[in-house]
């Protein structure tokens, strides 16, 4: 009687649809690999005179300056790169000459292998202040390698030669 008993309960552990250890431990790493990390929250740094004479950052394009940041650029865009600070790495993006072109040759869209940089400018809106110079409402947005969006800000860009 004990040896049938025996038997029943491993013939229906053996039918059981309980998944085994490796199956279990499969199934985890496939979602782990699957999740996107919740995104960072990138907070630019001042692109400050020394930067530019480092990377020779000189020449036309648009510089954006965050509302409520003071007068410093954490972002230029120029007709073939675009450059932000990440803490103090100063990241290049490559123009996207696909995309629409602003004043000065800069560019609305730049990307990198780690994150993607758009301009949008309010042309309609800008005010000319100096000889070559001219000032537009402007919003940064910043997104990283998983399309989402680490950085958005409004400001001006001050565009110019």
């Amino acid at each position: 009687m004990r040896a049938g008993i025996l038997l029943l309960v491993v013939a229906l552990a053996a039918c059981s649809n309980e998944p085994t250890e490796e199956e279990r431990q499969a199934a985890v790493a496939e979602v782990k690999a699957n999740q996107t990390p919740a995104p960072e929250n990138l907070e630019l740094g001042a692109i400050r005179y020394r930067e530019i004479e480092q990377h020779d950052l000189y020449g036309a394009g648009c510089s954006f300056a965050p509302e409520g940041g003071g007068l410093s650029a954490v972002a230029l865009a120029m007709a073939e790169t675009g450059h932000f600070l990440r803490g103090t790495e100063l990241m290049m993006l490559a123009a996207d000459k696909g995309s629409a072109e602003l004043p000065y040759l800069a560019r609305r869209k730049y990307d990198g292998t780690e994150y993607s940089m758009t301009l949008d400018l309010d042309e309609a809106e800008g005010e000319q202040v100096g000889e070559e110079v001219s000032d537009f409402p402007a919003t940064l947005t910043i997104r990283d390698a998983a399309d989402q969006i680490v950085y958005r800000k409004d400001g001006i860009a001050q565009c110019g030669a």
